[in-house]
């Protein structure tokens, strides 16, 4: 009896402490599975362009462009749009070249940038303002993409094309559901700066639910199992009275 008592008192209190976050699971949850992911990371708003490489469009010798950056990095060709172009690194800086007249294209102005956008962008929304971020970026973008020019469209789900400064690559997708998206997981791992899932204080609520849980079960044992076999019991006891009584009765008959 004693531990039932105990375990309905701390059952009561845990759920009050917990009621809360376990809504808020419940629903962070159902939101990240309902979405389909490749969804959420905005796979379908860009065009994934196959365009080959002509190579009568490449004129700028390579030997030429390591002689003008002899301390590059990582030379790759390919497509800028409709251009092939040079893409190297340089202390610690992206370049993009045009490979046909070796014309340095970054860092890309906005009338560029907008080109870019436009060109992978798969919706048929406008454009609803365009602004380069040099430094503190939204939480949607990583630092390391910085400058990075961003193109908002006037479409179902306000989608967000990132497109790099240096490299005219994009660097992110974003929309409305993202973004409560990263909302929801941030409640759901219950760290609401870095989104990290290895933090305490979703250690002690995963260790006190489990608690919770634990009591729980001894509760439901003790109303369901054990007032079963209680009933079971005092049947018996009620039975057992009438079947002497009427031995009783019926032996003088004999």
């Amino acid at each position: 009896m004693n531990l039932l008592k105990i375990s309905r008192k701390y059952h009561r209190w845990l759920m009050l402490f917990l009621g809360v976050q376990f809504v808020t699971w419940s629903v962070s949850g159902a939101y990240m599975v309902i979405f389909d992911i490749d969804y959420i990371h905005g796979d379908s708003l860009v065009i994934n362009h196959q365009t080959k490489i002509d190579p009568v469009k490449v004129n700028y010798p390579l030997l030429t462009l390591i002689q003008n950056y002899p301390d590059a990095e990582r030379v790759e060709i390919g497509m800028h749009i409709d251009q092939v172009v040079y893409r190297l690194r340089q202390d610690g800086i992206e370049y993009l070249i045009d490979a046909d007249s070796g014309q340095l294209l970054s860092p890309l102005n906005q009338t560029a940038a907008v080109k870019a956008a436009k060109h992978y962008y798969s919706g048929m929304g406008a454009i609803a303002d365009v602004e380069l971020i040099t430094e503190n970026p939204p939480f949607e973008l990583s630092s390391r993409a910085l400058p990075a020019w961003r193109v908002n469209f006037d479409d179902f789900g306000s989608p967000s094309l990132y497109v790099s400064a240096r490299s005219g690559k994009i660097v992110g997708k974003r929309h409305e559901f993202w973004r409560t998206f990263d909302t929801m997981f941030s409640l759901h791992v219950m760290d609401y700066e870095d989104e990290d899932p290895s933090n305490w204080l979703l250690f002690w609520f995963v260790l006190f639910s489990l608690l919770a849980a634990i009591l729980g079960l001894v509760l439901t044992y003790f109303r369901v199992f054990k007032a079963d076999s209680e009933k079971e019991d005092g049947g018996n006891e009620h039975r057992s009275p009438g079947k002497k009584q009427i031995s009783k009765e019926t032996s003088p008959c004999q």
